[in-house]
Parts: structure tokens; sequence; C-alpha cells
């Protein structure tokens, strides 16, 4: 691997970093190896392209994901497997779908479950630390 080779990025890589879904770039940037200062420069001063799909979409199913607050999983268990627009999460989000009402409570319940189960291990690891201590 050459070290021009590591300095880019293939466009795929970027629109993820990015948060942004790729077939809605424009063909130029799809049929373009990104270098790390091209990219920097991307999230420093986004084109209008690029605020305008931030702010509108189509958005990514992860970034999709999280302004529903559910999983990704749980956006294919509701049949979500299209990118939306902001506007279509704004519908979901105002009249929400029963699934969507499910989701969302099943996964606030699993983020509890893992908050819990971390703090049940910090406590474990602070109580070896001041064993070992004394």
């Amino acid at each position: 691997m050459t070290s021009e080779n590591s300095q880019s990025m293939k466009p795929a890589t970027v629109a993820k970093k990015l948060g942004i879904y790729l077939p809605a770039t424009p063909q130029e940037f799809q049929d373009s190896v990104i270098s790390r200062a091209d990219f920097a420069e991307l999230q420093a001063n986004p084109p209008e392209w690029l605020a305008e799909l931030r702010r509108n979409g189509p958005h990514p199913r992860p970034v999709v994901a999280q302004k529903l607050n559910v999983s990704i999983s749980g956006l294919a268990r509701g049949g979500v497997e299209e990118a939306l627009t902001t506007a279509e999460i704004t519908a979901l989000l105002q009249a929400p779908p029963a699934w969507l009402v499910a989701e969302r409570s099943t996964h606030a319940a699993v983020r509890t479950e893992a908050q819990r189960v971390k703090d049940e291990a910090a406590k474990k690891d602070a109580k070896k630390a001041r064993t070992q201590a004394e």
C-alpha cells in the first residue's frame, strides 16, 4: 500500500463519516477519491449541497435511527428500508405509528440495561482497586 492510498478515502467512507446518504450526493463526489485534506475541508467549510443534505436529507439509516431514537434493527422491523428526508422523519415523530412507539420503548430499555451493566462493572472495578490498594 502506498502512502498516497493511505491518505485518501472512498466516497462511501467519506459519506459515512459525514453522515450523508451517498446516492444523494453529486455525481462528481461519488466518482472521486477524497484526500484527508479535502475531507477536513468538507467538515470545516461544507459546500451548499452538503449543508442541504444534512439539513433536509435524504438521511442514511443510522441518521434516521438516531433522529427517531430507535436502533437500525428497529427501523428494519418497522419496515423502513430506505433513506428518509427530514420532512418524513418529522411526520413520523408528530404522528408516531405503533411500531415506532414500541421500538422507542425497546431502545430505551436496552440503553437503560446497558448503563446498569456499565455502572455495575465500574463498581466492581472500584471495589477491586480499593482491595488492591489496601
